[in-house]
């Protein structure tokens, strides 16, 4: 099992719910507002006067086997929406309960 961590501007969320729709991801926990800044490019979302975009993020706890798929889609969606601003970070589940 692997966690996949899903930061996007909130203006992304229907083509990110569409992207977990058609890739079979039913679960995921969603934080509605979340801060931050491209490593590389882009503009801060800090929801500010001066900065006033916001994030989402999503976690989803997927098989192993369907992570290169999501990650395919989901650069698929950034390569066209490149000043929105979305990354995608992929972590080891040691133990579900």
């Amino acid at each position: 099992m692997k966690a996949v961590f899903i930061s996007y501007n909130q203006a992304l969320t229907d083509r990110v719910n569409h992207i977990l729709d058609e890739q079979g991801i039913r679960g995921f926990t969603r934080w509605a507002l979340t801060e931050g800044r491209g490593s590389v490019d882009g503009e801060p979302h800090y929801g500010t006067h001066a900065w006033p975009s916001m994030n989402s993020s999503v976690l989803a706890i997927v098989e192993d086997s369907r992570v290169a798929p999501l990650l395919d889609a989901l650069r698929e969606m950034d390569s066209t929406t490149r000043m929105q601003g979305s990354r995608a970070f992929v972590w080891n589940i040691e133990q579900v309960s």
